[in-house]
């Protein structure tokens, strides 16, 4: 069974990496995802824009295929580049649509810092990292900002992927009432299944589900359970699995791993172990199921947006 993955940090990661094409040829991966992910709080969109580079010129090296429609996608691995915190186009349209003509085709509105689209779910990234905040504590006020909903509504105009990873429930709830597309989540939780802030609510996945989008599951053992065990982990999934499909549909679920973003999940550390993961997901839901949560869910987003 061939699988999209909705995100990974493969372009800005260091020393050995998660992602590599043997190991998504091994997995049977039909679409991976890479993010120009900014973490730099100035020159956000130079970076963005120099990622871009390294992700045609990684695309060459390998020999994998990128794409920018979902009638592009073709046998072997292909690539869709998108960008991770919406920070990067510095409260500029026009550089949003810069990005775009690169081949952008996604982008996560924030990541843990606010930014000019709007706030993420921690309130205080800074005092988690100093350890004085808990994972469970959440930005519950504010969301989208005035460029936020001008930035959703030009995002829609272009045909680009508005994804609410990372962002507070209030900015999900700003984008499902006023995004005219579907939008997703491509790599999260579900906060019923563990009471973290970057963990989506049932509320929000449902909203997810209502606009036609999706959640991507992460494979992030801190955010999935606080048991790191393999077997934990295994649980962990199906458990996240299960409250995202009872929230949100049989529609709703796919994955996005969120590779070399994260520390090696003890279950899924690499795209070569994907398959495992959809035979668990085969064997709890059955494999018609299984399938639209691999592949044909996100396809159909893509396809439609």
């Amino acid at each position: 069974m061939r699988y999209c993955d909705l995100h990974s940090d493969t372009l800005t990661a260091e020393g050995e990496k998660q992602v590599t094409k043997k190991r998504l040829e091994k997995g049977g991966c039909a679409l991976q995802c890479f993010a120009a992910f900014v973490s730099a709080r100035e020159n956000r969109f130079r970076q963005a824009a120099s990622l871009a580079d390294s992700f045609y010129a990684f695309c060459e090296r390998e020999k994998i295929k990128p794409v920018t429609k979902a009638g592009e996608i073709s046998a072997g691995v292909n690539a869709l580049l998108t960008v991770e915190e919406g920070g990067a186009i510095e409260g500029s349209l026009e550089k949003l649509v810069y990005l775009y003509e690169r081949g952008v085709r996604m982008m996560t509105l924030t990541w843990n810092y606010e930014n000019e689209i709007g706030y993420p779910a921690f309130p205080d990234y800074e005092g988690l990292l100093a350890g004085k905040r808990s994972f469970a504590e959440r930005e519950v006020e504010r969301g989208l900002k005035p460029f936020g909903f001008e930035c959703v509504e030009k995002m829609n105009e272009l045909g680009m992927i508005i994804d609410v990873s990372h962002g507070s429930d209030k900015l999900v709830k700003d984008v499902a009432a006023s995004s005219k597309k579907p939008f997703i989540a491509s790599h999260s939780g579900a906060r019923s299944a563990l009471n973290c802030a970057r963990n989506l609510t049932d509320e929000g996945i449902k909203m997810i589900a209502e606009s036609g989008g999706v959640v991507g599951l992460y494979f992030c053992a801190d955010f999935l359970s606080p048991d790191l065990s393999e077997e934990g982990q295994r649980e962990a999934l199906l458990r996240h699995a299960r409250a995202i499909v009872n929230a949100g549909g049989e529609g709703c679920l796919a994955i996005g791993s969120d590779f070399d973003g994260i520390p090696e999940n003890p279950y899924l550390k690499n795209p070569s172990v994907v398959p495992d993961f959809l035979k668990l997901l085969s064997g709890e839901f059955g494999e018609g199921r299984a399938e639209k949560f691999a592949y044909k869910n996100f396809l159909r987003v893509f396809s439609e947006i």
